[in-house]
């Protein structure tokens, strides 16, 4: 049996029990052992991290010690899949070889929920991750993520000079920018799935966005 790691904790706005809990029956049917841990002891655990096939983590605002990020990291490179959402894996530590590992950062988003769309990158509609998927329209938090460029794009969002229209001071920036908000990764022998999607745990359950993180998770642990 295929085992899969949920480690979860950090700030609890982003309900990572919750958060979680709505991928672990869908994990269990596909096969993996589920084991939960709410303790960033365990990326230092070589034997346990050796039998992981998955890792999905949920830890935003975090503090990750160098033990703890290498350990991950060598998980990941010997073969495990490493895949999250939202705050909990791009808002989670600043830690090398942490973003070295996911590639991207978040760094802003406009005040509360607003309404945007996540658009399909151009070319990945027949990523198996994607494959089906229009257009999402949400309201949620919009993450502004700085990525590089070994990500592989799924999806994108745009950032607009009008967007803090009803705040005291403009943007600052003057055109559109459009930003990472779905990628994947190799990372040694590993594969990263990252979605930016999730800032509640109910943003979860819209259709197109529990069908791309359920293909996400399954997609970085080799299916």
């Amino acid at each position: 049996m295929r085992r899969a790691l949920v480690v979860r904790g950090g700030w609890d706005g982003h309900e990572p029990v919750a958060a979680t809990d709505r991928f672990r029956p869908f994990l269990a049917g596909c096969g993996f052992q589920v084991e939960v841990s709410e303790d960033l002891a365990v990326y230092t655990d070589p034997v346990r991290m050796a039998a992981v096939d998955l890792v999905v983590q949920c830890w935003s605002m975090g503090q990750i010690t160098p033990a703890q990020a290498h350990g991950l990291a060598a998980a990941v490179r010997a073969g495990a899949g490493l895949a999250g959402w939202h705050g909990g894996i791009v808002a989670a530590f600043d830690a090398e070889p942490y973003l070295h590992l996911t590639g991207g950062r978040f760094v802003h988003h406009p005040p509360g929920s607003v309404d945007h769309e996540l658009v399909v990158a151009p070319g990945r509609e027949q990523h198996p991750i994607m494959v089906g998927i229009g257009t999402v329209q949400l309201r949620t938090e919009k993450y502004w993520v700085l990525t590089d460029p070994l990500c592989d794009v799924l999806a994108t969002v745009t950032f607009r000079p009008d967007d803090r229209r009803d705040q005291p001071e403009p943007t600052p920036w003057r055109r559109e920018v459009t930003v990472p908000a779905v990628w994947t990764r190799q990372w040694g022998a590993g594969r990263v799935f990252v979605s930016t999607v999730g800032h509640r745990a109910a943003d979860l359950d819209l259709p197109p966005v529990r069908a791309i993180t359920e293909r996400g998770l399954r997609w970085a642990a080799g299916a």
